[in-house]
């Protein structure tokens, strides 16, 4: 049971990782990237559908997005879409496929972003640092129930403690390199 527990946080804190990366995909570091349109929905025949359904998203250079829908109708759709959305992107229409070009950052807007990078990583270690409090709650339930004793509380707690650093490391380090993309001219 005390394992269990201990596997159980260790899954959720690669969950809370790969949460963290995911968002930090989402921000758009001055190249292209077709995680960057995520987040945007389309009217399709009037229900909101995400944009990666109803088109197919290339990326042929490093600064330049191409959306082919799949249906030609909703090309007007699409791209008032992406105007719409707070990326800041203006896409240009030819009639049969969308051109999305990322322009590069301002100095300005970089400084926004590795803040906004900053502040991602911080809420993915208090959620690790919560998994970490939620796992040692259990322990000390465990112990005072008679189902551990309380050098084998200290043991596991110890054990989540590693998994809490080691986790807390891998943020720090996916925070810096995402920083570092950004800060990249």
């Amino acid at each position: 049971m005390p394992k269990q527990v201990v596997n159980e946080a260790k899954d959720k804190m690669e969950k809370a990782l790969q949460t963290l990366k995911k968002e930090l995909g989402t921000l758009r570091a001055g190249r292209a990237n077709p995680s960057l349109l995520e987040k945007i929905t389309v009217d399709y025949y009037g229900s909101p559908t995400p944009i990666n359904q109803v088109a197919s998203i290339s990326v042929p250079e490093p600064r330049l997005l191409v959306l082919q829908p799949w249906d030609k109708s909703i090309l007007h759709n699409i791209e008032k879409a992406i105007q719409k959305s707070d990326l800041g992107l203006s896409p240009t229409n030819d009639g049969t496929v969308i051109r999305i070009p990322i322009p590069p950052l301002t100095e300005e807007r970089r400084v926004e972003l590795t803040k906004l990078v900053k502040k991602y990583g911080e809420e993915a270690k208090v959620a690790i640092r919560n998994i970490r409090r939620d796992a040692n709650e259990s322990f000390k339930k465990m112990e005072k129930e008679g189902q551990i004793s309380e050098d084998e509380n200290r043991r596991y707690q110890e054990q989540v403690q590693e998994l809490t650093d080691h986790y807390a490391k891998r943020v720090d380090e996916t925070v810096k390199q995402k920083e570092n993309e950004i800060m990249e001219i």
